[in-house]
């Protein structure tokens, strides 16, 4: 039987992002969910090494990596949109609900119970998922970086807006990412060389 699962998943590379804003350098979901990844594992490596936390770094990046899969279903909604009112926020997500059901539909029945946890949180996996949205919100946060190392100002108040929404996450995993490793996104690749 066939399983359009996996070829679903490629598409993601096809969906860009930012589609309300001038861009120096585009970006699809493929490589925002990539990126996301990364930092997920890397939050949650900090939250096990650093605050004595137990969590599956591993998971934490899957659940990255397929965090805005939904979007190839259902376009990549521009923020102010999305969270323009509650109603409107509330429906969006009934809409990647079941756009992640329909998803997973698309997967043979006996593998399809180990994908289920990646899109939709497991009981005992919140703190997790927290963990992925302060990644997906780093994630922006660093286009924003990078689109104003570019000359972009037009990233500007996203990045203000993006900074004052993880500090809000009271997430200290994500307040040392900030501290540490988010000021090197600054720099150019001949100091980051040095």
């Amino acid at each position: 039987m066939e399983s359009h699962f996996f070829a679903m998943m490629s598409r993601m590379k096809y969906i860009e992002r930012w589609a309300l804003m001038r861009n120096s350098q585009s970006e699809n979901i493929s490589e925002h969910s990539l990126e996301v990844s990364m930092l997920a594992h890397a939050l949650a490596v900090i939250s096990n090494k650093r605050l004595n936390h137990n969590l599956n770094a591993e998971k934490a990046a899957l659940i990255g990596l397929y965090h805005d899969s939904t979007e190839i279903i259902t376009g990549d909604m521009p923020t102010p949109v999305k969270y323009y009112n509650k109603d409107i926020q509330g429906a969006f997500k009934e809409i990647e609900k079941i756009a992640a059901t329909r998803l997973l539909n698309m997967l043979p029945e006996d593998i399809k119970g180990s994908y289920e946890s990646i899109f939709f949180p497991a009981e005992g996996e919140e703190y997790l998922w927290r963990l992925v949205k302060a990644a997906d919100k780093l994630s922006a946060l660093i286009k924003c970086i990078q689109e104003e190392n570019a000359g972009n100002t037009e990233f500007t108040s996203a990045k203000k807006s993006l900074t004052d929404a993880i500090k809000r996450m009271e997430l200290r995993e994500a307040d040392i990412f900030m501290e540490e490793f988010l000021p090197s996104y600054y720099k150019t690749l001949d100091e980051l060389n040095k």
